[in-house]
């Protein structure tokens, strides 16, 4: 099975009322999730710009778009497959990124303002799990 065949896009459901919403985003009965405890981080990006570049060898990522829209591209350094996904928050979802699988966030210069997405790693950070490659020439 190709790398990007592994990646898995959970759909999941904002609950709205008159006092704001509620996201659940990691559960812990998605497949894969580690029995231990990784991170949990928050990123932006503003329009025209990028998060991401990179790969991780030992590290999977699950990610969920909170506020704004953002392209996710991603790129298997080894075969050169590639695929990607326009990602609104508007319909949330919650995208498995494998280990081995590069990968970049991008908000369009022409985007509606900056996109917040929330991450779980499986593994805290390490400088040398972490990889730069660039998907997007």
């Amino acid at each position: 099975m190709s790398l990007i065949a592994e990646v898995r896009i959970i759909p999941r459901k904002r609950l709205s009322d008159e006092r704001g919403w509620f996201l659940k985003v990691i559960d812990g009965s998605e497949e894969g999730i580690p029995s231990h405890t990784g991170e949990v981080y928050l990123t932006m990006a503003v329009p025209g710009q990028a998060r991401g570049n990179h790969y991780h060898p030992l590290t999977a990522e699950w990610f969920t778009l909170i506020e704004g829209k953002a392209l996710l591209r991603v790129r298997d350094p080894q075969s050169g497959e590639r695929a990607e996904w326009q990602l609104d928050a508007d319909a949330p979802q919650t995208i498995h990124v494998p280990a081995g699988l590069a990968h970049v966030f991008i908000n369009p210069v022409d985007g509606p303002g900056p996109f917040l997405l929330l991450a779980y790693s499986a593994n805290p950070y390490d400088p040398d799990d972490t990889i730069p490659f660039a998907v997007t020439p």
